[in-house]
């Protein structure tokens, strides 16, 4: 709520701050995403999901873990958008999604809008 109400405010969250956050209007101009949401490649859980792709003969990236690193990416650029009178800028920093093969996939995942990485044109939108 204070968020919201100081209008000119830096919330930092985690990706488990992608689900269930909703502010609209100019409150919220700027998702900064600094890294491709992959899961932990330590968790057990997900171990035990690679390991039973395998045994069945599929490809865990293909099959799994890149699915669901997009699924968590269109989350969390969500957030940006709420409303059809919200605007903003989605900053992407993982250098991955221009230089891997799969970084098309996260990109062709996203809403149809202007994509630049001219900092001026970034600079523009926000009138400064």
């Amino acid at each position: 709520r204070q968020f919201r109400e100081l209008g000119n405010a830096v919330l930092l969250g985690t990706a488990s701050f992608w689900e269930g956050v909703d502010v609209r209007g100019g409150a919220l101009s700027c998702v900064i995403i600094d890294r491709l949401p992959f899961a932990a490649p330590g968790d057990p859980v997900l171990q035990a999901r690679i390991e039973s792709l395998r045994q069945q003969g599929q490809d865990p990236f293909r099959q799994y873990q890149l699915p669901q690193a997009v699924i968590a990416l269109k989350q969390g650029a969500g957030r940006l958008i709420r409303d059809v009178s919200d605007r903003g800028v989605l900053v992407l920093g993982d250098p991955r999604v221009s230089t891997k093969y799969y970084g098309r996939v996260f990109l062709d995942s996203l809403p149809p809008m202007p994509r630049t990485r001219d900092l001026r044109q970034v600079q523009g939108f926000f009138g400064a």
